[in-house]
């Protein structure tokens, strides 16, 4: 879920020394479902809701993965969404202007190991071609900086650099880097020219860092002086090789649940986090992909918080490498957005659950005509939120869509999200102690709860 009216601070940002220190925002952070400031929603939506040749077509089609030598898994992603100005409550915000003769080192956390590394890169919401000059890709020595010796040179069918056409994706070419489960890499990406506005992911839980001039294999991190919590045009990483035998990703889709709203940047606390931990550490080869947006709904596209979910299933899902199985928790932000309030939401009618459970129904049969498992997770209690969304109407649409999720049959198995973190007294409450000071989204607790909730057995 998402929602802007909730207000408590991101922290425990790590930081060295001569490094920028990461972000942290000075204002109040709205973000529940996600947020911006009040102020800054209407400049958000006026650049956003301005369709482009990009954004009018959801067809951001991905180079095949077939006949491309190994087989390939999604070992990290992250949902891409539409360049927007305005806001940066979450930090400083660079997808508006882009980038031009810049460095951007990227930071995340791979779920399984391999011998070998790609990348791949999104230009969904560009409207020209993408020209990345060079990239590499290292293991992380914390904050901006590479373990020494580890920079691989990427390239894109032989070449140093590459463009991507507006609307597409690209993969680089294999990179021999050796990882192991729950490691952390950078990928560093090099733009000679400007790239306008940017394809990118906002409200990230990692650090993002930006340096003038070409620094593609400092180990050190002195000439990166800017950061912010966003991923940009990195929309995966995928591993292959003998390290560790593959069967599959699992992906989980959603809103702010999935996205991890509230955990602070460098802690990895997010649900997906935690089971990517417990898939670890029962030595499963099964890889974990994030593909939450904060703010994202099923039944509607929203200027800040993406294309609705049956829209952005195919690019998300079904299109990348090695999918085994589909987590889906979609409809709290539809049910609560018409009691919010929130301009960056675009339009927010009410809802019926007849309504959200058709959108699930589409959702499982795409996964399933790709072979794909679907996983139902019931909707996060709301009641305790801090900021509108709960309402006793919406109440029973989000009991109803609940009790279809696990009595139907639909999906192949359910992650109850809902009794995980409900308050046994008082359901429709959060369990004290389990959720952010926003009263919705799951602390550590709550999401080491969902993470445990989650049958192994089922993936």
């Amino acid at each position: 879920m998402r929602s802007p009216h909730h207000s408590f601070r991101r922290g425990g940002l790590m930081t060295h020394s001569a490094k920028p220190r990461p972000w942290k925002s000075r204002k109040t952070l709205r973000r529940g479902l996600l947020a911006v400031s009040t102020a800054a929603l209407t400049a958000l939506v006026v650049s956003a809701a301005a369709p482009t040749p990009a954004s009018t077509h959801t067809d951001t089609r991905q180079e095949p993965y077939a006949a491309e030598g190994p087989a390939w898994t999604g070992t990290w992603g992250a949902a891409m969404q539409r360049p927007v100005e305005g806001s940066e409550d979450w930090g400083p915000n660079w997808s508006g202007r882009g980038f031009a003769d810049q460095c951007v080192r990227q930071v995340v956390r791979v779920s399984t190991g391999g011998s070998t590394v790609r990348i791949r890169l999104s230009n969904a919401y560009g409207t020209t071609p993408l020209r990345i000059t060079a990239a590499t890709v290292g293991r992380s020595a914390g904050d901006a900086q590479v373990w020494p010796g580890t920079a691989r040179k990427l390239t894109f069918k032989g070449a140093q650099g590459a463009t991507v056409a507006p609307g597409r994706d690209m993969a680089s070419d294999a990179a021999p880097l050796r990882t192991s489960p729950l490691e952390r890499l950078t990928v560093t990406l090099y733009f000679a020219d400007h790239t306008g506005p940017a394809t990118f992911h906002r409200f990230t839980t990692a650090v993002s860092y930006r340096a003038s001039g070409r620094h593609l294999t400092d180990a050190g991190g002195d000439a990166f002086t800017t950061s912010t919590n966003a991923w940009y045009f990195l929309s995966g990483v995928e591993v292959s090789g003998p390290a560790s035998p593959r069967r599959g990703t699992v992906v989980a889709f959603g809103d702010s649940l999935m996205d991890g709203t509230g955990a602070p940047p460098g802690t990895d606390t997010r649900f997906t986090d935690k089971l990517a931990e417990r898939i670890a550490a029962d030595r499963r080869p099964l890889d974990v992909v994030n593909a939450g947006i904060s703010g994202n709904r099923i039944l509607n596209d929203s200027p800040c918080y993406g294309d609705k979910a049956t829209d952005r299933f195919r690019r998300d899902v079904l299109d990348r490498p090695g999918v085994r199985t589909v987590i889906v928790h979609l409809g709290g932000n539809d049910i609560g957005a018409p009691t919010m309030g929130d301009p960056c939401m675009g339009s927010a009618p009410h809802v019926t659950a007849h309504q959200i459970i058709d959108a699930h129904k589409n959702l499982i049969r795409a996964a399933h005509a790709r072979g794909i498992k679907a996983v139902g997770a019931t909707i996060l209690p709301m009641k305790g939120a801090l900021f509108p969304v709960y309402s006793e109407r919406g109440e029973r649409t989000r009991t109803a869509v609940n009790h279809w999720i696990r009595t139907s049959g639909a999906y192949d198995a359910v992650l109850d999200v809902d009794r995980a973190l409900a308050d046994p007294a008082a359901p429709a409450l959060p369990r004290p102690g389990y959720v952010f000071p926003d009263g919705v989204h799951p602390n550590e607790a709550g999401s080491h709860a969902i993470a445990s909730a989650m049958n192994l057995n089922e993936l």
